[in-house]
Order: C-alpha cells, then sequence, then structure tokens
C-alpha cells in the first residue's frame, strides 16, 4: 500500500517508520528539511521537503496513485485542508487526519473526516489508569467515545445474575471469560468468582458501572 504521511515530527516520524517496517511504500512530506533526522538511520522511505499546500509537492509525493493519507503536523487548520484535498479532490479513500487541540475536534467531523485527538485519547487513558483499576482498557473506537472494557468481577457480585446488573445504559455485554474459556453472556448466568466481564460502553455507561462496583463494595 502507498501511504503519505504529512508532518514528520515525532508522531509522524513514528508513524512513517511504523507503516515502512510493516512493509508499505511510506512517502513523508514536512516543510523542514531538518525534520527528517529525526527518522530511524534505516527508514528507506521517500522524503519531500515542502509546502504540502502546494500541488508539485503532493504530485512529487505521489498522491494521485496514494491509497491512504495521514495529515498529523500539529497545525489543525493545515491536518483539515490536507484531509479535504485528499478525501475530495484526489478521492483518496483512507483519509486520517490528527487533531492537536481538542477544542477544534469538533470541525474535524463537520468536514467528515476521519480524526485521531492524540490529546484527548491519551488524558482520558491516564486518568482510567490513575483511578480506575478495576477496569481496563482493551479496546478503544475513534475517540475513545465507545471502548470494550476488561472487568474483573468484585467478589460482592458472585452469586448474582448478569441480570441483577443489567440493563445499564450505556453499555452492552460482549463476553464472559470463566478459566480460560469465553462465552457469550446470558442475562441468566450466576456469576463465579474469577469471572472477567467485556463490556462494550460510552464513558458514561462505564462511569454508571464503575459508580456500581463501589457502591457493592460500600455496601
Amino acid at each position: 500500500m502507498k501511504v503519505i504521511v504529512v508532518g514528520c515530527g515525532r508522531f509522524g516520524s513514528e508513524l512513517a517508520y511504523r507503516l515502512y517496517k510493516s512493509g508499505h511504500d511510506v512517502s513523508i512530506i514536512d516543510e523542514n528539511e531538518s525534520a527528517f533526522k529525526i527518522l530511524q538511520p534505516d527508514f528507506m522511505g521517500t522524503l519531500h521537503e515542502g509546502d504540502v499546500l502546494n500541488q508539485d509537492v503532493l504530485h512529487r509525493a505521489g498522491i494521485e496513485d496514494a491509497d491512504a493519507l495521514a495529515a498529523v503536523t500539529d497545525n489543525d487548520s493545515l491536518n483539515m485542508v490536507v484531509g479535504h484535498i485528499a478525501s475530495k479532490i484526489y478521492k483518496i479513500s483512507r483519509v486520517v487526519v490528527r487533531n492537536y487541540n481538542p477544542q477544534y475536534r469538533s470541525m474535524f467531523e463537520d468536514f467528515g473526516l476521519q480524526v485521531v485527538s492524540s490529546t484527548s485519547w491519551g488524558a482520558q487513558r491516564l486518568e482510567e489508569m490513575i483511578f480506575h483499576a478495576s477496569t481496563r482498557t482493551v479496546f478503544s473506537a475513534g475517540n475513545g467515545e465507545v471502548e470494550i472494557y476488561e472487568l474483573v468481577v468484585p467478589d460482592k457480585w458472585v452469586g448474582k445474575s448478569l441480570g441483577e446488573l443489567y440493563p445499564c445504559e450505556g453499555s452492552i455485554l460482549v463476553a464472559l471469560t470463566r478459566s480460560g474459556r469465553a462465552h457469550l453472556p446470558a442475562l441468566d448466568l450466576k456469576i463465579e468468582a474469577g469471572d472477567v466481564i467485556l463490556v462494550s460502553a460510552t464513558f458514561e455507561g462505564i462511569d454508571a458501572m464503575r459508580k456500581q462496583i463501589c457502591a457493592d463494595e460500600e455496601a
């Protein structure tokens, strides 16, 4: 797959290197030639210095034949415009853009762009790691609007049925793992010690579940 990465900062250089090591044909664009020094010595993609909004620069990077483009500079406006150009003018089907300032994330969504907000996502992950040890994120969709959490069953839940704990607005049971085997969760299934539950939930849904766990543990 031919991929163009716009922006060779720490984020872009890491992405470009990972794509290259996965066997993709990678072109990376940055307006500063010195930015390329951050790349790993064994990176063998093509480097293109210049203004990404210059058509000649895009042409040299091979945008006409690109299968995917990632705009990951620290300039939200630039990422938005480049993503729009790649998607609407060059008809690239796989366009992903980085949102640097969370205040502007809704603008990316208004443009219909696939967006990754590393600041929002990272802050949410750190909060969970600090304050919510009972649940662990195993998969994140979008920018964390919906995630799959692994929940180790509290002792107070043993003997109860899953139906006693649900329905819980904003969350859906995905699976229950018992003795190393996963099961589709039936609501009449009695919980046993050591069970691990996978739950798909919004932030509000998992917050409600965490409050329920705390209330049960304090009861």
